[in-house]
């Protein structure tokens, strides 16, 4: 057997398990049309704006993309009211979060999250050798008093999730700059924006807007989500040109590919199919609130595409009889909610068939 000397810090990493892909459960288990909830995805697709770009830079495909991203970066400062110096694009927004800690944190540093939250944080943060500091949840909300109790002068970073994911909480800007006076002025606050777009409760924190705070503030967004680009792996950080100066020394020149950056200017310019897609996961939510409280089945209401059920049974097992009926979901039982199940908003006709074959389910 080969002989590899890994860190001890490398070794002790759970792998990050994404959803199952419909090519894996129809291969595995012989389904045709199966329905995908559990990935957080836009059931509507991309853009026909952002296909249409995609087609058009084909032809360029043996050039390298641009590797200061100049289109997309001038786009994203003109639509979030900034310089291009405060934006630094990225193979996803984790691949922002990798960066921040390749730049920022030493082994042995403390990286502050919130527990349970977006996976790459602690997969990030451990893989650098730092100590990572899990704050539990409150009511499933950050608990923001905690995480600020825990800094300390060896911490470098603190992950906030707003919408939270997979709770879907949000916090709110008083609370948020409450916490932000007690940090000590070197820490660098990281708030994951990735479904801010979703967001309805007015009190949303939305670091977009302006604020007046003498600490670093780093806020991530994704094309993943509302935009419906997840398969090519474009995200964005917004934060001080200092701090971008120093990211940009650690990035990989071609970090995001000629595709991703065409699909991605040209989403930001579809409005209309923003609204289209936001509205859809409004609707969709309120049709299966409806339908579980039919069932009387508990849910946690949210502020994204995504929510959490209560089976009152295991998760993992809802899981499995849910993939027999063609209908993959996610267990959150690796996240601390052993009966939960967590899915996110489809199709009219895909959420149909989720209620249908939960039903079945619970009737078993």
């Amino acid at each position: 057997m080969m002989k590899l000397n890994i860190p001890d810090y490398i070794q002790a990493i759970a792998p990050y398990v994404p959803g199952k892909p419909l090519e894996s459960l129809e291969r595995e288990y012989g389904i045709c049309d199966s329905v995908k909830l559990a990935s957080n995805e836009n059931p509507l697709g991309p853009s026909p704006k952002a296909l249409a770009a995609i087609q058009n830079s084909l032809a360029m495909l043996h050039r390298y993309p641009d590797g200061a991203g100049h289109c997309l970066t001038e786009k994203i400062a003109a639509v979030n009211g900034i310089a291009p110096e405060n934006v630094v694009i990225g193979n996803g927004s984790d691949d922002i979060i990798a960066l921040l800690i390749r730049a920022l944190v030493r082994p042995g540093d403390r990286v502050v999250v919130p527990k349970p939250s977006f996976l790459m944080y602690d997969i990030s943060a451990n893989a650098a050798g730092a100590v990572v500091d899990s704050i539990p949840l409150k009511d499933l909300s950050m608990d923001l008093d905690g995480m600020a109790a825990r800094v300390d002068a060896d911490t470098r970073l603190v992950f906030i999730c707003n919408p939270n994911n997979p709770t879907g909480t949000v916090i709110s800007r008083e609370a948020f700059e409450a916490f932000m006076e007690r940090l000590p002025e070197g820490v660098v606050v990281v708030v994951d924006e990735a479904y801010i777009e979703f967001a309805r409760d007015p009190g949303c924190l939305k670091t977009g807007q302006p604020m007046d705070l003498k600490r670093p503030i780093v806020t991530l967004r994704t094309f993943s989500k509302v935009y419906g680009l997840a398969g090519l792996r474009v995200g964005y950080g917004i934060m001080p040109a200092a701090l971008a100066e120093v990211i940009h020394r650690v990035r990989q020149p071609f970090n995001v590919n000629s595709m991703a950056q065409a699909a991605a200017v040209a989403a930001l310019d579809d409005t209309d199919f923003l609204e289209k897609s936001v509205d859809l996961v409004h609707r969709g939510l309120e049709t299966l609130y409806a339908g579980l409280d039919a069932l009387g089945l508990a849910y946690h209401k949210t502020e994204t595409n995504f929510f959490l059920i209560d089976m009152d049974r295991s998760a993992a097992e809802v899981f499995e009889k849910m993939l027999r009926k063609g209908v993959i979901v996610r267990s959150m039982q690796s996240y601390g909610f052993p009966t939960c199940i967590r899915i996110n908003v489809g199709l009219e006709h895909e959420n149909q068939r989720f209620m249908k074959a939960l039903e079945s389910v619970i009737q078993a």
